[in-house]
């Protein structure tokens, strides 16, 4: 477990993602952790800090390098990437391209669902989002399934036969020409934008540019107070973050290019 990183559980609302470290130690509010004390104990074993708190020793799961990540910017929510990773249908091998990385919460996820033969191309303008976002997947263990590019995405994509190409950006509909020409016959493109004129702007560019099966959603995650006599839900919730939309490339043409609409028949 040295050189490992662990997720130390003292209670629902507290969690510490460290790296274990022979011979270091962790400090918290409830006092340090030898971080010895920690080498070669299974996950689920308990250790004890100076005050005599109780921490449980726990495997972090990929929602804890995506919540827990160096932040420079607001990152992608579990609730959200859950959506984006099943729509966009990706997994072991895909190819997939990404804009913009900012801390790279949604790149890890990306990257954890193509391993162990696929790949993220990952573009950003921002050079100091990169390092941060390299960062993070570094400590997820997940650097060597992305590909960092320091390019603006809507001048065009590198890459062709992808599998998906998946936005978080602001001005997503002028990626959507380049979008088309990147994927594969059937593939993908999701966009997240938190308001609706960018989604209305994007859902508009997709259905003039050879998309079809184009969706949008929002997803509302709502907590539960559980407890015998007091089960209610919980008064503060994860509400809107964004709206999604999901479309595929079509090789004829779509009713946006003249082509007729169902109802015309």
């Amino acid at each position: 477990m040295d050189g490992d990183h662990v997720l130390l559980y003292l209670d629902q609302r507290r969690t510490f993602l460290i790296k274990v470290e022979a011979g270091k130690t962790f400090h918290t509010h409830k006092g340090f952790i030898k971080l010895d004390d920690i080498i070669g104990k299974e996950y689920g074993s308990t250790v004890l800090s100076s005050t005599g708190a109780r921490f449980t020793v726990l495997r972090p799961l990929l929602r804890d390098y995506i919540m827990k990540a160096v932040r420079r910017t607001q990152i992608t929510y579990p609730k959200d990437i859950a959506l984006i990773i099943i729509f966009s249908g990706i997994g072991p091998g895909s190819q997939v391209a990404e804009a913009g990385t900012g801390t790279g919460a949604l790149t890890t996820a990306l990257a954890h669902f193509v391993r162990p033969n696929g790949r993220v191309y990952s573009y950003e303008v921002r050079g100091e989002f990169l390092e941060t976002a390299e960062k993070n997947l570094k400590r997820a263990g997940l650097m060597e399934y992305v590909e960092l590019k320091n390019k603006d995405i809507t001048v065009g994509i590198d890459e062709t036969g992808l599998d998906a190409v998946i936005l978080d950006m602001a001005t997503p509909w002028l990626v959507v020409p380049h979008a088309y020409k990147a994927l594969k016959p059937c593939g993908t493109m999701v966009s997240f934008s938190p308001t609706i004129d960018q989604t209305l702007k994007t859902v508009e560019a997709l259905k003039e540019n050879g998309f079809i099966d184009i969706e949008t959603v929002e997803c509302l995650m709502r907590g539960m107070q559980v407890e015998r006599g007091k089960t209610r839900p919980q008064t503060l919730m994860t509400a809107h973050t964004g709206y999604i939309t999901f479309a595929r490339k079509a090789l004829e043409p779509t009713a946006g290019k003249g082509a007729k609409k169902a109802d015309d028949f």
